[in-house]
């Protein structure tokens, strides 16, 4: 794909999800929902290149923007970090 991807983060106001902005489309398929990685094993090609990523347990696409919770025990940092990779591979 060869598109370059910027990413932006913003946590939700309750703390329980994180929102991922992307310049580049994720999903052209309207609002992708995610309830587990066994549902997002047999999702998109987002959903599934995501489903690897320890800690997700919810996931919903839209466009160009994403939305994650977590299990509490995963840190947020890492997770950004790991799907923020994912992403930018993605689109190489």
């Amino acid at each position: 794909m060869s598109e370059y991807i910027e990413i932006e983060t913003e946590m939700s106001e309750d703390g329980s999800g994180i929102y991922f902005y992307t310049n580049l489309t994720l999903t052209q398929e309207g609002v992708e929902e995610y309830h587990s990685v066994e549902a997002m094993e047999e999702g998109s090609p987002v959903a599934q290149m995501l489903a690897v990523i320890d800690g997700i347990t919810y996931l919903r696409i839209e466009g160009n923007e994403m939305v994650i919770v977590r299990h509490s025990e995963v840190p947020w940092h890492a997770l950004i970090a790991d799907v923020s990779a994912a992403l930018k591979d993605f689109f190489l």
